[in-house]
């Protein structure tokens, strides 16, 4: 990845199943964007696909988002790059770049954090998509037909 390159595209790994997430997605979407934002589902075939070499474990722990010559955001510095691609919250993007602003985008990620874990209620967590959540070990993924050592054929 050049550090330097240009950000012309951004994806935005979300959590499919959070109904906070989805909001946001279609918030995303309404919004005038300087950067065009993809939003695809953390922990997809298709973020697996794309991405192999993303902890996909950990897309579904906090946002992440991906720029096109391979840059990774995560958590707060996620977020101010996703509101830095819209043309309404460029500024506000540039103030939570500070290290004041830093504080409040942690929050806010904190925040977000701790309303998706309360829809858990501090369990395990399993997901139709072949992910589960542990408490202890944090997210695994058993593709779909695997759960007793066999796999679908594709």
């Amino acid at each position: 990845m050049d550090a330097t390159a240009p950000v012309r595209r951004l994806t935005v790994l979300y959590d499919a199943e959070c109904s906070l997430c989805a909001f946001l997605r279609d918030w995303l979407r309404r919004q005038p964007q300087l950067v065009p934002l993809e939003p695809v589902p953390a922990g997809s075939e298709e973020a697996r696909r794309r991405f192999p070499g993303l902890d996909h474990g950990t897309t579904l722990e906090e946002i992440t988002v991906v720029g096109d010559a391979g840059q990774v955001y995560r958590g707060p510095a996620a977020w101010v790059v996703t509101l830095w691609a819209l043309r309404e919250y460029r500024p506000l993007a540039h103030r939570l770049s500070t290290p004041s602003g830093a504080w409040l985008a942690r929050g806010a990620v904190l925040t977000a954090a701790k309303w998706r874990g309360a829809q858990w209620g501090g369990r395990g967590y399993r997901r139709a998509d072949g992910w589960t959540y542990d408490p202890d070990g944090g997210w695994s993924h058993t593709a779909p037909g695997c759960a007793d050592g066999t796999c679908a054929p594709r």
